[in-house]
């Protein structure tokens, strides 16, 4: 994969991710599709734990701006972590599946 092609996949998947963020405590029904969908697509291109946990960072550091901006509080973000912790689990889960079929 060349490092542009890298790029534009971090960039989709960052957008991915975002969307999943915002609809994450709504009643979304598409949700663990778009979930399930955003899982494999980190497990398939080899995204590193730290790389996961930064775009999270990301993310939630632009909510945190636009929230002060407009005079909000930023607290309830920390919520947010709920998310991060989901995906990592379920990606941990895809992990031990894919070890057992190894083994």
């Amino acid at each position: 994969m060349t490092a542009n092609e890298k790029q534009e996949l971090l960039a989709e998947l960052k957008a991915d991710y975002r969307q999943i963020i915002i609809n994450y405590f709504i009643s979304d029904k598409t949700l663990q599709e778009k979930l399930d969908k955003f899982i494999n697509a980190l497990f398939y291109t080899s995204i590193p734990i730290p790389q996961i946990i930064e775009m999270h960072m990301e993310i939630i550091d632009e909510f945190a701006k636009q929230l002060r901006i407009e005079g909000r509080s930023d607290e309830t973000l920390l919520d947010y972590r709920l998310t991060l912790i989901d995906i990592l689990a379920h990606l941990c889960e895809v992990y031990r599946c894919s070890v057992a079929k190894i083994s």
